[in-house]
């Protein structure tokens, strides 16, 4: 090999290992990435997703079948902001996207659901005392990336 191949082939090596570490970084020590996590909901305040455990499919599906219905939403949060712990356990917080502005909050709506999903119903006197919450599909927020576009136009996002 020529001096011109050799150093080709260096700096390209050196190009991928820079890569692999700024991933192993960004990813593995910062922790830099969305979690999507199923979080249990009330169907009496919020307009959440239904599952409903099929025993022909589950071993382990309750035999009673009020039992077999659980509700929940779907929390999209950073990694980094989510505590370290055993969730199966008492002493592990739920997850909630209260003071997180990178968080989303997702609850059932009628129009984007995938094929088998299902959402809770609200009674009539449910209703009456939520009438907002029933109407809400996602919760919105501000993001870094939005917050740095607004100090860069001068513009904000709920304008």
């Amino acid at each position: 090999m020529d001096f011109k191949s050799k150093t080709l082939f260096v700096v390209f090596i050196l190009i991928i290992l820079a890569a692999i570490g700024l991933s192993y970084y960004r990813y593995m020590v910062l922790r830099d990435y969305y979690v999507t996590v199923e979080e249990e909901c009330d169907p009496q305040i919020e307009k959440c997703f239904v599952y409903e455990c099929d025993p022909a499919d589950d071993s382990e599906c309750p035999t009673n079948p009020e039992e077999r219905v659980s509700y929940y939403k779907i929390i999209q949060k950073k990694a980094y902001n989510i505590p370290l712990c055993d969730p199966q356990k008492d002493d592990c917080p739920p997850l909630t996207c209260a003071d997180d502005p990178s968080c989303l909050e997702t609850l059932c709506d009628e129009s984007g659901l995938a094929e088998g999903e299902v959402c809770s119903t609200a009674t009539e006197d449910e209703a009456e005392v939520t009438p907002d919450v029933a109407d809400v599909s996602t919760t919105v927020v501000t993001t870094a990336d939005d917050i740095t576009a607004e100090a860069a136009t001068g513009t904000s996002a709920t304008d």
